[in-house]
C-alpha cells in the first residue's frame, strides 16, 4: 500500500492552529482574487472567490491531514446532501471519502508505547508498521502473534476523542463563513448528529461489544463471518481482531449470476433482520465494510462503529411503511411516515403526498412479484431526482429524524451494491418473513 504519510495534530491547540492557518490562507486567496476581478471591472461574489481550484485543494488537503471529525464531517455532509451541494464543494467532500494519510512511524510507536507499554512488541512475532488501510478515525496494521495467528490491529489517531466537538465546530464555522452550505440544508442538526456519531466511532470498546453481539447473531448463519476480538490486547483506542482474508465485495460482479444474487439477497436479508429483529443497524454502507470469500462463499462483515440502536416505534413504523408500499396503500404509508416523524405540524396534504410518493418509488422492489433486477433499474436516479426536487423547496421538506437518515443511508447503500454487482433479488419474499 503506497500511503502518503503526515503527522496527525494531537492537541486541541495544534488542530485549531491548522484550521486557523487554513482560514487565513483562504482569506488571503479571496482578497487577491477579489482584487484581480475588481481591477477588471467585475463585481465578484464571495462564493465564487472561495470556490477556486486553489482553495478547494487547500481545504481538502487540510481536512485530510486533520483526520478525525474534521474529515468525517466532510464525509457526512457529502453523504447526506449528495447532489445538493455546489459542484466544487462536492469535489472537496469526494476527496475525503478516499483513504486518509498514514501516521509517521515515530508517532505510531509513541501511541503503541502509551497504550501497551515500552515492551509493546513482546506479544507479537511480527508487527507491520506500515498500515494496509487508513481512514478518518484510525489506521489498520497487520500483525502476527507468536502462535502464528494473523491479526488486524486498528489504531486510533491521537487526540481524536478530545477534539471531536471542537473540530466539527471549527469546520462548521469555516463552511458557514465561506457560504459553502446551501440554505435549505439543516446544517446544525447534521453537525449535532456528526458529533454524536463520532463519539461512538471513537470508542473502540463500544465497537468491540458490538462485534461480539453481531458474532452471536450470525453464529447460526453460514453466510456471514464476523472477526473475533482479542480482548486482552484491545483498549479504548486500539482494537485487535483476527485478520480475515477476502476480496472487495464489488468484485462479486465478475462472478456468476447465482453468486451475485445470493450476496445481495443475504445483505438485504441481514438489513431487514437488523431493522425488525435485532433493532440495531450497522448504518455505514461503505463497500469497504464488506468482503467476499469465494472459496467458502461467505460474506465478511467489518467495522461496527457506526451501529445505531433502533427504537421499537421506529421499527414498527418502517414495517408499516413497507407494508403499505408493497400493497400501494397510500393511506397506510401516510400514517407510517407520520409515526416515524417525517411531517411537520403545518404540512399540507399535497406536501404529505409528495413525500409518500418518494417512499412509494423507493420501495418499488417490494411490489415486484419475483426477482427485482437492480442492474437494469433506474430506481436510484428516480428517487434521487425526486428528493432533490423537494429539497430545493425548504417549505415542503424538513430533515427527517436522525435514525431515519441512517436507516435510509444503509438501505440506499445496499441498493447501490446490488446494482453494482448486477444482482436480482426477491425483495418481497424477504420482507414477508417479517410480517
Amino acid at each position: 500500500m503506497s500511503k502518503e504519510v503526515a503527522k496527525v495534530p494531537s492537541s486541541r491547540f495544534s488542530r485549531l492552529s491548522k484550521m486557523g492557518g487554513l482560514a487565513s490562507r483562504l482569506a488571503g486567496n479571496v482578497l487577491l482574487e477579489g482584487a484581480k476581478q475588481l481591477s477588471k471591472g467585475q463585481s465578484p461574489k464571495l462564493q465564487e472567490l472561495v470556490l477556486t481550484p486553489k482553495n478547494i485543494s487547500q481545504v481538502a488537503e487540510k481536512l485530510a491531514q486533520l483526520r478525525g471529525a474534521a474529515m468525517k464531517v466532510g464525509q457526512m455532509i457529502s453523504m447526506d446532501t449528495g447532489d445538493l451541494l455546489p459542484a466544487e464543494l462536492s469535489e472537496i467532500m469526494a476527496r475525503l471519502r478516499d483513504d486518509a494519510k498514514a501516521m509517521p512511524h515515530k508517532q505510531l510507536v509513541e501511541i503503541l508505547k502509551q497504550q501497551w507499554g515500552n515492551d509493546w512488541l513482546s506479544p507479537f512475532a511480527q508487527f507491520e508498521l506500515r498500515p494496509f488501510a487508513a481512514a478518518s478515525i484510525g489506521q489498520v496494521h497487520l500483525a502476527y502473534l507468536d502462535s502464528g495467528e494473523k491479526l488486524a490491529v486498528k489504531i486510533q489517531y491521537p487526540g481524536i476523542k478530545d477534539s471531536i466537538d471542537s473540530d466539527i465546530d471549527n469546520v462548521a464555522t469555516l463552511l458557514k463563513v465561506a457560504q459553502l452550505i446551501p440554505d435549505h440544508v439543516q446544517f446544525d442538526k447534521l453537525l449535532a448528529e456528526a458529533k454524536a456519531q463520532l463519539h461512538h466511532e471513537a470508542d473502540y470498546e463500544y465497537e468491540a461489544r458490538l462485534l461480539t453481539q453481531y458474532q452471536q447473531w450470525v453464529a447460526g448463519n453460514e453466510q456471514f463471518i464476523v472477526p473475533k476480538i482479542y480482548q486482552s490486547l484491545s483498549t479504548d483506542s486500539i482494537l485487535v481482531m483476527e485478520f480475515i482474508e477476502g476480496e472487495a465485495i464489488e468484485n462479486v460482479a465478475k462472478l456468476e449470476q447465482s453468486i451475485r444474487d445470493n450476496v445481495a439477497t443475504q445483505l438485504l436479508a441481514l438489513f431487514l433482520d437488523e431493522l425488525f429483529e435485532f433493532k440495531l443497524v450497522q448504518t455505514d454502507p461503505n463497500f469497504a465494510n464488506f468482503m467476499y470469500q469465494s472459496q467458502s462463499d461467505k460474506i465478511v462483515l467489518l467495522d461496527f462503529g457506526a451501529t445505531r440502536s433502533i427504537s421499537d416505534d421506529l421499527s414498527a413504523g418502517y414495517r408499516k411503511l413497507m407494508q403499505g408500499a408493497m400493497t400501494s396503500d397510500k393511506a397506510l404509508m401516510t400514517q407510517a411516515a407520520s409515526d416515524i416523524g417525517f411531517f411537520q405540524k403545518n404540512i399540507t396534504i399535497e406536501q404529505q403526498q409528495l413525500i409518500v410518493d418518494i417512499f412509494h418509488q423507493a420501495c418499488e422492489p417490494l411490489r415486484c412479484d419475483g426477482e427485482y433486477d437492480f442492474e437494469t433499474s433506474n430506481l436510484a436516479k428516480r428517487v434521487t431526482d425526486a428528493a432533490k426536487s423537494m429539497s430545493t423547496k425548504p417549505d415542503e421538506w424538513h430533515t427527517p429524524p436522525t435514525d431515519a437518515i441512517f436507516v435510509h443511508r444503509k438501505l440506499a447503500g445496499i441498493y447501490l451494491l446490488a446494482s453494482r454487482i448486477k444482482a436480482k433479488v426477491n425483495v418481497q419474499k424477504l420482507f414477508l418473513k417479517h410480517q
